[in-house]
């Protein structure tokens, strides 16, 4: 029987090049904190414990941690010394322990565990995860001799010798349970920062005659976030990921590169996207729906069959159900489209409930909002709403009913009703040629007046 995984998340870094008071591993990726993306893979995993390691008062980051403990590294002295700090929350485990960094939010979970499974294989004290990299110089590099990981040394300590090497280290290590107070208690800050470095349990425990190996993965995955530079590196290359995932799985892009997915958009399966579309966090999409171009939809579901946009705004609480066509400039806040539904321009429909097959025109509103509260409409099924109509919540509006085009509803609507809510129409015949030319007057007077007080 395999022992279990524990998992220790570095996340103590001050992230001072973030130039930022919100700290570093909640900046967001793909709509969630770069932290959360961490948990999340090696959540996968299945561990039996994950303990954070963070910086003194961090209060929202061992939140973001939550329900997983947290521990505190009282004083930036390394990653040894933030590793050591996890040791209290490690007691009585003896299963491989992976230690992984918050800021690195691209290592996957298939790399993590070929690391844990040969750690396991081999009976190795210590594995690393590295990479070839097309530019080795920031990195420390990973001395292989016969098969064996003898050491990393940090760049700026590599000869000329250990410079031309280009297989590096990306910070993950995974450590044998049994022998991980021992290598890291053996960490000495004997080097010019006078810090405790993880990467010397590599040689530690090679000079106590364990075995230590590394492991090769790819050099995309292991990109470190230091600086909002960095950030957007890395959210294109999540991007791209999220993107080629979702197009294995049956999704059309027009053009993918202008597509934005969050982490967790899901979609089925013959989903056709336009170009310029962003997805926030909370969306599903179901089967055969079509979403045009320049689209932004958040926290919502998408019925299958579905068309929505061009240039339409779906916001967080809306459920678009089954062959609703929304068209462009409409606008959804915690609305609810029944299956058939149609709002196909120009309107905004917020805190509503649109009735199956209800036909909403062009220009509606519903007026949503008093200054003070907000409150629902509810409009039945098989509803024609004609344009340019304002719907003053809370109103409902009963199956089969008929608003004309201009309407001030204020008032229920009865099932099967015609309701007028706009001023009667006046017609004066003839009167179109004064009144231009009264209007042709008024403006030359003004013109004239304005060159007298500009001169």
């Amino acid at each position: 029987m395999k022992s279990s995984i524990a998992v220790v998340v570095l996340a103590a870094g001050a992230g001072t090049r973030m130039k930022s008071a919100l700290p570093k591993v909640l900046h967001p990726l793909a709509g969630w904190p770069m932290l959360r993306h961490v948990l999340d893979n090696v959540g996968r995993l299945k561990p039996s414990r994950i303990v954070g390691v963070i910086s003194p008062g961090a209060a929202v980051v061992a939140e973001a941690f939550a329900p997983h403990r947290t521990v505190v590294q009282k004083r930036p002295l390394g990653t040894g010394d933030a590793a050591k700090a996890a040791l209290g929350a490690l007691k009585g485990h003896r299963g491989p322990v992976l230690v992984v960094f918050g800021d690195a939010p691209l290592v996957t979970t298939a790399s993590m565990q070929r690391l844990v499974a040969a750690c396991r294989k081999q009976e190795a004290a210590v594995g690393v995860l590295g990479f070839i990299a097309r530019d080795p110089s920031p990195y420390g590099r990973l001395i292989v001799r016969r098969g064996q990981l003898e050491r990393i040394v940090e760049s700026k300590d590599a000869d000329e010798a250990e410079k031309a090497i280009d297989f590096c280290n990306s910070g993950v290590m995974c450590l044998d349970g049994r022998l991980v107070a021992t290598l890291l208690g053996a960490i000495r800050n004997d080097n010019a920062k006078r810090e405790f470095y993880l990467t010397d349990a590599v040689a530690i425990a090679r000079a106590a005659g364990h075995k230590a190996i590394a492991v090769e993965g790819e050099e995309t995955e292991f990109q470190g976030i230091n600086s909002r530079a960095e950030l957007a590196v890395a959210e294109r290359a999540l991007q791209d990921r999220l993107r080629g995932a979702a197009m294995a799985a049956g999704v059309t892009m027009t053009d993918p590169a202008t597509v934005w997915l969050s982490a967790d958009t899901r979609f089925a399966a013959d989903v056709s996207i336009g170009p310029n579309v962003r997805f926030g966090p909370g969306v599903t999409v179901a089967s055969n729906v079509e979403i045009k171009a320049f689209c932004d939809i958040e926290g919502a579901r998408i019925g299958a069959g579905a068309i929505i946009g061009p240039f339409a705004r779906i916001r967080p609480g809306s459920d678009v159900a089954e062959d609703v066509h929304i068209g462009n400039f409409v606008e959804l806040k915690a609305t609810r489209m029944g299956r058939g539904a149609k709002a196909n321009h120009l309107a905004y429909l917020g805190d509503s409930d649109i009735g199956a097959r209800s036909n909403i025109g062009a220009g509606t509103i519903a007026v949503n909002y008093d200054g003070y509260g907000k409150w629902r409409t509810v409009v039945g099924p098989e509803v024609f709403v004609g344009s340019n109509s304002a719907l003053v919540a809370p109103v409902r509006i009963g199956k089969g009913a008929n608003v004309t085009a201009g309407s001030v509803i204020t008032e229920d609507v009865p099932a099967g009703a015609v309701a007028f809510g706009r001023a009667r129409q006046t017609t004066k015949k003839g009167r179109a040629a004064p009144l231009r030319a009264k209007l042709k007057a008024r403006a030359a007077a003004a013109k004239r007046a304005h060159k007298k007080t500009t001169k």
